[in-house]
Protein backbone atom coordinates (compact mmCIF):
# COMPACT_ATOMS: atom_id res chain seq x y z
CA UNK A 1 0.00 0.00 0.00
CA UNK A 2 1.39 3.40 -0.97
CA UNK A 3 0.65 5.84 1.82
CA UNK A 4 2.68 8.73 0.40
CA UNK A 5 2.26 10.97 -2.61
CA UNK A 6 4.99 12.60 -4.64
CA UNK A 7 4.50 16.36 -4.88
CA UNK A 8 6.43 18.27 -7.50
CA UNK A 9 8.41 21.47 -7.04
CA UNK A 10 5.97 23.13 -9.43
CA UNK A 11 3.08 22.20 -7.10
CA UNK A 12 4.99 23.62 -4.13
CA UNK A 13 5.55 26.92 -5.93
CA UNK A 14 1.95 27.01 -7.06
CA UNK A 15 0.84 26.51 -3.46
CA UNK A 16 2.95 29.45 -2.36
CA UNK A 17 1.33 31.74 -4.88
CA UNK A 18 -2.21 30.46 -4.41
CA UNK A 19 -2.20 31.05 -0.68
CA UNK A 20 -2.34 34.81 -0.98
CA UNK A 21 -5.87 34.62 -2.33
CA UNK A 22 -7.27 32.38 0.41
CA UNK A 23 -9.86 33.73 2.83
CA UNK A 24 -8.29 35.66 5.69
CA UNK A 25 -4.67 35.25 4.60
CA UNK A 26 -4.12 38.95 4.08
CA UNK A 27 -4.30 39.51 7.84
CA UNK A 28 -1.91 36.85 9.09
CA UNK A 29 1.73 36.08 8.42
CA UNK A 30 2.00 32.79 6.58
CA UNK A 31 5.59 31.72 5.96
CA UNK A 32 6.08 28.68 3.78
CA UNK A 33 7.81 25.40 4.25
CA UNK A 34 11.01 25.47 2.19
CA UNK A 35 10.54 24.63 -1.48
CA UNK A 36 10.78 20.93 -2.10
CA UNK A 37 9.08 19.95 1.18
CA UNK A 38 5.76 18.19 1.55
CA UNK A 39 3.88 18.24 4.85
CA UNK A 40 5.14 19.83 8.05
CA UNK A 41 5.92 17.35 10.84
CA UNK A 42 5.02 17.51 13.61
CA UNK A 43 1.99 19.14 12.11
CA UNK A 44 -1.33 17.90 13.46
CA UNK A 45 -2.54 19.70 16.60
CA UNK A 46 1.01 20.68 17.55
CA UNK A 47 3.93 21.98 15.53
CA UNK A 48 7.58 21.96 16.50
CA UNK A 49 7.20 25.63 17.45
CA UNK A 50 4.27 24.79 19.72
CA UNK A 51 6.20 22.06 21.52
CA UNK A 52 9.25 24.29 21.94
CA UNK A 53 7.06 27.05 23.37
CA UNK A 54 5.47 24.71 25.92
CA UNK A 55 8.82 23.42 27.10
CA UNK A 56 10.36 26.89 27.36
CA UNK A 57 7.39 28.41 29.18
CA UNK A 58 7.17 25.59 31.72
CA UNK A 59 10.91 25.69 32.31
CA UNK A 60 10.66 29.42 32.94
CA UNK A 61 7.78 28.90 35.39
CA UNK A 62 5.44 31.02 33.29
CA UNK A 63 1.73 31.17 34.04
CA UNK A 64 -0.66 29.69 32.94
CA UNK A 65 1.59 27.07 31.33
CA UNK A 66 2.73 25.72 34.69
CA UNK A 67 -0.87 25.20 35.81
CA UNK A 68 -1.63 23.44 32.52
CA UNK A 69 1.42 21.23 32.88
CA UNK A 70 0.45 20.36 36.46
CA UNK A 71 -2.89 19.09 35.12
CA UNK A 72 -0.98 16.86 32.72
CA UNK A 73 1.48 15.41 35.22
CA UNK A 74 -1.31 14.69 37.72
CA UNK A 75 -3.32 12.64 35.22
CA UNK A 76 -2.96 8.89 35.68
CA UNK A 77 -2.72 8.42 31.92
CA UNK A 78 0.44 10.54 31.76
CA UNK A 79 2.57 8.14 33.81
CA UNK A 80 5.43 6.22 32.23
CA UNK A 81 4.38 2.94 33.85
CA UNK A 82 1.19 2.69 31.75
CA UNK A 83 0.73 -0.80 30.29
CA UNK A 84 -1.23 -1.09 27.02
CA UNK A 85 -3.96 -3.66 26.43
CA UNK A 86 -4.32 -3.95 22.63
CA UNK A 87 -7.32 -5.71 21.09
CA UNK A 88 -7.70 -7.36 17.69
CA UNK A 89 -11.21 -5.95 17.24
CA UNK A 90 -12.69 -2.93 18.99
CA UNK A 91 -16.46 -2.73 19.37
CA UNK A 92 -18.57 0.33 20.06
CA UNK A 93 -22.36 0.27 20.22
CA UNK A 94 -24.81 -2.56 20.74
CA UNK A 95 -27.18 -3.65 17.99
CA UNK A 96 -30.73 -3.94 19.22
CA UNK A 97 -31.05 -7.46 17.86
CA UNK A 98 -30.87 -10.88 19.55
CA UNK A 99 -27.82 -11.85 17.50
CA UNK A 100 -25.67 -9.21 19.20
CA UNK A 101 -22.86 -10.68 21.24
CA UNK A 102 -20.42 -7.79 20.79
CA UNK A 103 -18.38 -6.86 23.84
CA UNK A 104 -18.23 -3.07 24.19
CA UNK A 105 -14.48 -2.82 24.67
CA UNK A 106 -13.82 0.57 23.07
CA UNK A 107 -12.98 2.06 26.45
CA UNK A 108 -9.74 0.06 26.38
CA UNK A 109 -8.78 1.81 23.14
CA UNK A 110 -9.52 5.37 24.19
CA UNK A 111 -7.76 4.95 27.54
CA UNK A 112 -4.64 3.66 25.79
CA UNK A 113 -4.76 6.42 23.17
CA UNK A 114 -4.94 9.11 25.82
CA UNK A 115 -2.09 7.47 27.72
CA UNK A 116 0.02 7.53 24.55
CA UNK A 117 -0.83 11.15 23.81
CA UNK A 118 -0.29 12.37 27.35
CA UNK A 119 3.04 10.57 27.71
CA UNK A 120 4.20 11.91 24.34
CA UNK A 121 3.19 15.45 25.26
CA UNK A 122 4.85 15.14 28.66
CA UNK A 123 8.05 13.98 26.97
CA UNK A 124 8.20 17.05 24.76
CA UNK A 125 7.75 19.37 27.72
CA UNK A 126 10.00 17.60 30.23
CA UNK A 127 12.55 15.89 27.98
CA UNK A 128 12.15 12.67 29.99
CA UNK A 129 12.61 9.90 27.40
CA UNK A 130 10.77 7.37 29.57
CA UNK A 131 7.51 9.03 28.55
CA UNK A 132 8.38 8.86 24.86
CA UNK A 133 9.25 5.18 25.26
CA UNK A 134 5.90 4.52 26.91
CA UNK A 135 3.98 6.31 24.16
CA UNK A 136 5.82 4.32 21.50
CA UNK A 137 5.21 1.04 23.31
CA UNK A 138 1.46 1.73 23.46
CA UNK A 139 1.20 2.69 19.79
CA UNK A 140 3.35 -0.20 18.59
CA UNK A 141 1.27 -2.68 20.59
CA UNK A 142 -1.94 -1.50 18.93
CA UNK A 143 -0.55 -1.35 15.39
CA UNK A 144 0.68 -4.92 15.82
CA UNK A 145 -2.74 -6.26 16.81
CA UNK A 146 -5.72 -4.09 15.84
CA UNK A 147 -7.45 -5.22 12.65
CA UNK A 148 -10.95 -3.77 12.83
CA UNK A 149 -13.36 -1.34 14.49
CA UNK A 150 -16.86 -2.84 14.63
CA UNK A 151 -20.22 -2.56 16.35
CA UNK A 152 -23.47 -0.75 15.63
CA UNK A 153 -23.61 2.53 13.73
CA UNK A 154 -21.53 3.84 16.61
CA UNK A 155 -18.52 2.12 15.05
CA UNK A 156 -18.23 5.18 12.82
CA UNK A 157 -17.94 7.39 15.88
CA UNK A 158 -15.15 5.14 17.15
CA UNK A 159 -13.32 5.24 13.82
CA UNK A 160 -13.53 9.02 13.59
CA UNK A 161 -12.80 10.04 17.17
CA UNK A 162 -10.10 7.52 17.94
CA UNK A 163 -8.62 7.70 14.46
CA UNK A 164 -7.77 11.39 14.68
CA UNK A 165 -6.69 11.02 18.31
CA UNK A 166 -4.32 8.11 17.76
CA UNK A 167 -2.78 9.91 14.78
CA UNK A 168 -2.08 12.92 17.00
CA UNK A 169 -0.43 10.74 19.63
CA UNK A 170 1.75 9.08 16.99
CA UNK A 171 2.68 12.38 15.35
CA UNK A 172 4.47 13.38 18.54
CA UNK A 173 6.77 10.33 18.44
CA UNK A 174 6.93 9.58 14.72
CA UNK A 175 10.72 10.13 14.70
CA UNK A 176 11.41 7.91 17.69
CA UNK A 177 13.86 5.15 16.73
CA UNK A 178 11.62 2.35 17.99
CA UNK A 179 8.34 3.60 16.51
CA UNK A 180 6.94 1.31 13.80
CA UNK A 181 5.97 4.10 11.43
CA UNK A 182 4.97 2.14 8.33
CA UNK A 183 3.00 -0.42 10.33
CA UNK A 184 1.18 2.36 12.15
CA UNK A 185 0.38 4.15 8.90
CA UNK A 186 -1.09 0.94 7.52
CA UNK A 187 -3.29 0.49 10.60
CA UNK A 188 -4.39 4.11 10.46
CA UNK A 189 -5.41 3.84 6.81
CA UNK A 190 -6.89 0.33 6.85
CA UNK A 191 -8.72 0.39 10.19
CA UNK A 192 -9.67 4.02 10.87
CA UNK A 193 -9.48 6.07 7.68
CA UNK A 194 -11.26 3.47 5.56
CA UNK A 195 -14.32 3.61 7.82
CA UNK A 196 -14.29 7.39 8.10
CA UNK A 197 -14.14 7.82 4.34
CA UNK A 198 -16.93 5.29 3.92
CA UNK A 199 -19.09 7.22 6.36
CA UNK A 200 -18.59 10.52 4.58
CA UNK A 201 -19.55 8.86 1.28
CA UNK A 202 -22.30 6.46 2.37
CA UNK A 203 -23.40 7.56 5.86
CA UNK A 204 -23.87 4.01 7.11
CA UNK A 205 -25.00 1.92 4.18
CA UNK A 206 -26.78 4.58 2.20
CA UNK A 207 -28.62 6.41 4.94
CA UNK A 208 -29.42 9.96 3.88
CA UNK A 209 -26.60 12.25 4.99
CA UNK A 210 -28.87 14.65 6.98
CA UNK A 211 -29.92 11.74 9.20
CA UNK A 212 -26.81 12.17 11.33
CA UNK A 213 -25.98 15.00 13.71
CA UNK A 214 -22.96 17.19 12.86
CA UNK A 215 -20.56 15.40 15.20
CA UNK A 216 -20.70 12.22 13.15
CA UNK A 217 -19.35 14.01 10.08
CA UNK A 218 -16.94 16.16 12.06
CA UNK A 219 -15.13 13.32 13.81
CA UNK A 220 -14.77 11.41 10.56
CA UNK A 221 -13.57 14.55 8.77
CA UNK A 222 -10.96 14.92 11.52
CA UNK A 223 -9.83 11.33 10.99
CA UNK A 224 -9.51 11.74 7.21
CA UNK A 225 -7.55 14.98 7.62
CA UNK A 226 -5.26 13.58 10.33
CA UNK A 227 -4.58 10.48 8.26
CA UNK A 228 -3.75 12.54 5.18
CA UNK A 229 -1.27 14.67 7.07
CA UNK A 230 0.28 11.79 9.00
CA UNK A 231 0.71 9.75 5.82
CA UNK A 232 1.74 12.69 3.59
CA UNK A 233 -1.27 12.03 1.38
CA UNK A 234 -2.44 15.22 -0.28
CA UNK A 235 -5.60 13.68 -1.76
CA UNK A 236 -6.89 12.77 1.70
CA UNK A 237 -6.18 16.25 3.01
CA UNK A 238 -7.99 17.81 0.05
CA UNK A 239 -10.91 15.45 0.61
CA UNK A 240 -11.34 16.56 4.22
CA UNK A 241 -11.05 20.25 3.35
CA UNK A 242 -13.58 19.96 0.54
CA UNK A 243 -16.06 18.18 2.82
CA UNK A 244 -15.59 20.81 5.53
CA UNK A 245 -16.58 23.49 3.02
CA UNK A 246 -19.16 21.78 0.84
CA UNK A 247 -20.03 18.34 2.27
CA UNK A 248 -23.61 17.06 2.03
CA UNK A 249 -23.78 16.03 5.68
CA UNK A 250 -24.63 18.09 8.72
CA UNK A 251 -20.97 18.40 9.75
CA UNK A 252 -19.94 20.69 6.89
CA UNK A 253 -19.63 24.22 8.16
CA UNK A 254 -22.71 25.77 6.54
CA UNK A 255 -24.89 22.97 7.84
CA UNK A 256 -23.40 22.78 11.35
CA UNK A 257 -23.51 26.59 11.61
CA UNK A 258 -26.64 27.07 9.58
CA UNK A 259 -27.64 30.71 10.18
CA UNK A 260 -25.74 33.90 10.93
CA UNK A 261 -27.82 36.25 13.06
CA UNK A 262 -27.90 40.04 12.89
CA UNK A 263 -25.98 40.33 16.17
CA UNK A 264 -22.94 38.60 14.63
CA UNK A 265 -23.47 35.28 16.37
CA UNK A 266 -23.97 32.19 14.22
CA UNK A 267 -26.23 29.41 15.40
CA UNK A 268 -24.78 26.01 16.18
CA UNK A 269 -27.16 23.40 14.81
CA UNK A 270 -27.17 21.23 17.94
CA UNK A 271 -27.99 24.12 20.29
CA UNK A 272 -31.59 22.97 20.17
CA UNK A 273 -30.50 19.45 21.13
CA UNK A 274 -28.26 19.85 24.18
CA UNK A 275 -25.17 21.57 25.47
CA UNK A 276 -22.86 18.54 25.71
CA UNK A 277 -23.06 17.63 22.03
CA UNK A 278 -22.68 21.27 21.04
CA UNK A 279 -19.47 21.53 23.06
CA UNK A 280 -18.25 18.32 21.45
CA UNK A 281 -19.00 19.70 17.99
CA UNK A 282 -17.21 22.98 18.61
CA UNK A 283 -14.20 21.02 19.87
CA UNK A 284 -14.19 18.82 16.77
CA UNK A 285 -14.51 21.71 14.35
CA UNK A 286 -11.71 23.50 16.16
CA UNK A 287 -9.58 20.37 15.88
CA UNK A 288 -10.13 20.22 12.12
CA UNK A 289 -9.32 23.91 11.76
CA UNK A 290 -6.15 23.68 13.85
CA UNK A 291 -4.74 20.65 12.03
CA UNK A 292 -5.46 22.31 8.68
CA UNK A 293 -3.90 25.60 9.85
CA UNK A 294 -0.69 23.81 10.76
CA UNK A 295 -0.45 22.67 7.14
CA UNK A 296 -1.10 26.12 5.67
CA UNK A 297 -4.87 25.84 5.13
CA UNK A 298 -7.09 28.47 6.74
CA UNK A 299 -10.42 26.95 7.70
CA UNK A 300 -10.68 29.12 10.81
CA UNK A 301 -11.23 32.15 8.58
CA UNK A 302 -13.38 30.44 5.97
CA UNK A 303 -16.59 32.24 4.97
CA UNK A 304 -15.86 35.44 6.89
CA UNK A 305 -14.82 33.67 10.12
CA UNK A 306 -18.02 31.65 10.25
CA UNK A 307 -16.56 29.28 12.85
CA UNK A 308 -15.67 32.20 15.13
CA UNK A 309 -19.30 33.33 15.03
CA UNK A 310 -20.54 29.82 15.79
CA UNK A 311 -18.07 29.28 18.62
CA UNK A 312 -18.99 32.66 20.13
CA UNK A 313 -22.66 31.60 20.04
CA UNK A 314 -22.00 28.36 21.91
CA UNK A 315 -19.69 30.13 24.37
CA UNK A 316 -22.27 32.82 25.23
CA UNK A 317 -25.04 30.23 25.58
CA UNK A 318 -22.85 27.97 27.74
CA UNK A 319 -22.01 30.89 30.02
CA UNK A 320 -25.73 31.34 30.66
CA UNK A 321 -26.37 34.14 28.19
CA UNK A 322 -29.39 34.50 25.96
CA UNK A 323 -28.87 33.70 22.29
CA UNK A 324 -31.14 34.01 19.25
CA UNK A 325 -32.54 30.77 17.91
CA UNK A 326 -34.03 29.78 14.58
CA UNK A 327 -35.54 26.29 14.80
CA UNK A 328 -35.12 23.65 12.15
CA UNK A 329 -37.66 20.92 11.57
CA UNK A 330 -37.96 17.60 9.83
CA UNK A 331 -40.88 16.80 7.61
CA UNK A 332 -41.75 13.38 8.94
CA UNK A 333 -41.73 11.55 12.24
CA UNK A 334 -38.93 9.13 11.58
CA UNK A 335 -35.97 8.96 13.97
CA UNK A 336 -33.02 11.18 13.30
CA UNK A 337 -32.46 14.85 13.90
CA UNK A 338 -35.35 15.96 16.09
CA UNK A 339 -37.80 18.82 16.06
CA UNK A 340 -36.51 21.63 18.27
CA UNK A 341 -38.49 24.78 18.93
CA UNK A 342 -36.12 26.55 21.32
CA UNK A 343 -32.52 26.54 22.40
CA UNK A 344 -31.77 23.81 24.93
CA UNK A 345 -30.97 24.61 28.57
CA UNK A 346 -27.29 25.24 29.30
CA UNK A 347 -25.47 24.62 32.55
CA UNK A 348 -22.71 27.21 33.14
CA UNK A 349 -20.85 24.70 35.32
CA UNK A 350 -20.56 22.18 32.47
CA UNK A 351 -16.97 22.30 31.24
CA UNK A 352 -15.10 20.58 28.45
CA UNK A 353 -11.50 21.26 27.32
CA UNK A 354 -12.35 22.78 23.94
CA UNK A 355 -11.90 26.53 24.39
CA UNK A 356 -8.22 27.43 24.79
CA UNK A 357 -7.28 26.39 21.26
CA UNK A 358 -10.09 28.37 19.61
CA UNK A 359 -9.85 31.46 21.80
CA UNK A 360 -6.09 31.73 21.34
CA UNK A 361 -6.34 31.40 17.59
CA UNK A 362 -8.79 34.22 17.12
CA UNK A 363 -7.58 36.59 19.84
CA UNK A 364 -3.81 35.97 19.78
CA UNK A 365 -2.99 34.78 16.26
CA UNK A 366 -5.59 36.93 14.54
CA UNK A 367 -5.90 39.78 17.03
CA UNK A 368 -9.70 39.70 16.86
CA UNK A 369 -12.16 40.46 19.63
CA UNK A 370 -13.95 37.39 20.95
CA UNK A 371 -15.48 38.33 24.28
CA UNK A 372 -17.37 35.13 24.99
CA UNK A 373 -14.53 32.86 23.90
CA UNK A 374 -12.14 34.77 26.14
CA UNK A 375 -14.48 34.49 29.11
CA UNK A 376 -15.23 30.80 28.74
CA UNK A 377 -11.60 29.86 28.08
CA UNK A 378 -10.61 31.61 31.30
CA UNK A 379 -13.39 29.83 33.15
CA UNK A 380 -12.32 26.40 31.83
CA UNK A 381 -8.64 26.93 32.63
CA UNK A 382 -6.46 25.13 33.34
CA UNK A 383 -7.80 22.58 30.87
CA UNK A 384 -7.20 18.92 31.59
CA UNK A 385 -7.56 15.94 29.30
CA UNK A 386 -8.89 12.39 29.10
CA UNK A 387 -9.54 11.12 32.60
CA UNK A 388 -10.19 14.57 34.08
CA UNK A 389 -13.81 14.83 32.93
CA UNK A 390 -15.34 11.57 34.06
CA UNK A 391 -14.75 7.89 33.23
CA UNK A 392 -17.16 7.59 30.29
CA UNK A 393 -16.41 8.16 26.63
CA UNK A 394 -17.61 11.77 26.65
CA UNK A 395 -14.76 12.64 28.98
CA UNK A 396 -12.30 11.37 26.37
CA UNK A 397 -13.78 13.04 23.28
CA UNK A 398 -11.07 15.72 23.31
CA UNK A 399 -7.35 15.29 23.80
CA UNK A 400 -7.40 18.45 25.91
CA UNK A 401 -4.63 20.27 27.81
CA UNK A 402 -5.32 23.40 25.83
CA UNK A 403 -4.04 25.78 28.51
CA UNK A 404 -0.60 24.21 28.21
CA UNK A 405 -0.67 23.55 24.48
CA UNK A 406 -2.44 26.56 22.94
CA UNK A 407 -1.87 29.56 25.20
CA UNK A 408 0.00 32.06 23.02
CA UNK A 409 1.57 35.47 23.27
CA UNK A 410 -0.26 37.98 21.12
CA UNK A 411 1.13 38.00 17.60
CA UNK A 412 3.06 41.11 16.61
CA UNK A 413 2.77 40.48 12.88
CA UNK A 414 -0.95 40.03 12.35
CA UNK A 415 -0.92 42.49 9.46
CA UNK A 416 1.98 40.91 7.64
CA UNK A 417 1.61 39.50 4.17
CA UNK A 418 2.65 35.99 3.12
CA UNK A 419 6.37 35.48 2.65
CA UNK A 420 7.85 33.84 -0.42
CA UNK A 421 9.18 30.31 -0.19
CA UNK A 422 12.76 31.52 -0.48
CA UNK A 423 12.54 33.26 2.89
CA UNK A 424 10.67 30.49 4.64
CA UNK A 425 11.84 29.10 7.97
CA UNK A 426 12.44 25.40 8.26
CA UNK A 427 9.61 23.21 9.49
CA UNK A 428 9.35 23.42 13.26
CA UNK A 429 10.96 26.86 13.54
CA UNK A 430 9.95 28.83 16.60
CA UNK A 431 7.13 30.86 15.10
CA UNK A 432 3.41 30.94 15.77
CA UNK A 433 2.69 31.75 12.13
CA UNK A 434 1.37 28.78 10.24
CA UNK A 435 3.56 26.98 7.73
CA UNK A 436 2.53 26.61 4.13
CA UNK A 437 2.72 23.32 2.33
CA UNK A 438 1.81 21.68 -0.92
CA UNK A 439 -1.53 20.79 0.60
CA UNK A 440 -2.47 24.47 0.41
CA UNK A 441 -2.64 24.67 -3.36
CA UNK A 442 -5.88 22.84 -4.04
CA UNK A 443 -7.43 23.75 -0.70
CA UNK A 444 -6.87 27.47 -1.18
CA UNK A 445 -8.03 27.38 -4.78
CA UNK A 446 -11.41 25.90 -3.79
CA UNK A 447 -13.55 29.03 -3.80
CA UNK A 448 -16.78 29.46 -1.90
CA UNK A 449 -19.76 28.51 -4.09
CA UNK A 450 -22.58 30.78 -5.03
CA UNK A 451 -25.13 31.49 -2.34
CA UNK A 452 -27.45 28.58 -1.79
CA UNK A 453 -25.45 26.02 -3.74
CA UNK A 454 -24.03 24.25 -0.69
CA UNK A 455 -27.45 23.26 0.56
CA UNK A 456 -29.48 22.97 -2.59
CA UNK A 457 -27.11 20.99 -4.78
CA UNK A 458 -26.31 18.13 -2.45
CA UNK A 459 -27.41 15.43 -4.84
CA UNK A 460 -29.02 13.49 -2.00
CA UNK A 461 -32.59 14.51 -2.72
CA UNK A 462 -33.07 14.74 1.02
CA UNK A 463 -32.93 18.47 1.65
CA UNK A 464 -36.33 19.40 0.33
CA UNK A 465 -36.87 23.05 1.11
CA UNK A 466 -36.02 26.25 2.93
CA UNK A 467 -38.27 28.96 4.30
CA UNK A 468 -36.79 32.42 4.84
CA UNK A 469 -36.83 33.63 8.43
CA UNK A 470 -36.83 37.27 9.43
CA UNK A 471 -33.81 38.69 11.18
CA UNK A 472 -31.22 36.20 9.92
CA UNK A 473 -28.85 35.95 7.02
CA UNK A 474 -27.69 32.58 5.79
CA UNK A 475 -26.56 30.85 2.64
CA UNK A 476 -30.11 29.79 1.96
CA UNK A 477 -31.91 31.38 4.92
CA UNK A 478 -34.13 30.25 7.73
CA UNK A 479 -35.78 26.97 8.50
CA UNK A 480 -34.21 23.72 7.41
CA UNK A 481 -36.59 20.95 6.42
CA UNK A 482 -35.08 17.50 6.19
CA UNK A 483 -36.38 14.16 5.03
CA UNK A 484 -34.42 11.12 6.12
CA UNK A 485 -34.63 7.35 6.16
CA UNK A 486 -34.44 5.41 9.38
CA UNK A 487 -31.16 3.54 9.22
CA UNK A 488 -28.70 3.05 11.98
CA UNK A 489 -29.10 3.99 15.61
CA UNK A 490 -27.81 7.32 16.83
CA UNK A 491 -25.34 6.91 19.63
CA UNK A 492 -23.97 9.46 22.04
CA UNK A 493 -22.85 11.95 19.42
Amino acid sequence: MDVTRQISRRTILKATGAAAGAVGLATVATPSVAAGGTFAHPGLLHTGADLARMAAKVKAGASPYTAGYAKLTANRHAQSDWTPNPQAIVYRGVELRPRSTWPQNYGILYNDIHAAYQNALRYHVSGDSAHADTAVAILNAWSAKLTKVDGSADRFLAAGIYGYQVANAAELVRDHGDFELERFQKMLVDVFYSMSEDFLVNHNNGTAAPHYWPNWDLCNMACVLATGIFCDDQAKVERAVEYFKHGVGMGSIKHAIHVVHDDGLAEWMEAGRDQGHSLFGVGLMGTVCEMAWNQGIDLYGYDDNRFLKGAQYVAKWSLGGKVPYTPYAQVDNRPGIQFTTQVAPADPTHVRPVWAMIANHYTKRRGLSATYLTQIAAKAAPEGGGGDYGPNSGGFDQLGFGTLAFTRDKATDTKATPKPAASAPASGAASDARPQTAATASASASASPAAGSDLAATGSGEIVGWTAAAGVTAVAGGLLFLRRRDRGRHGAS
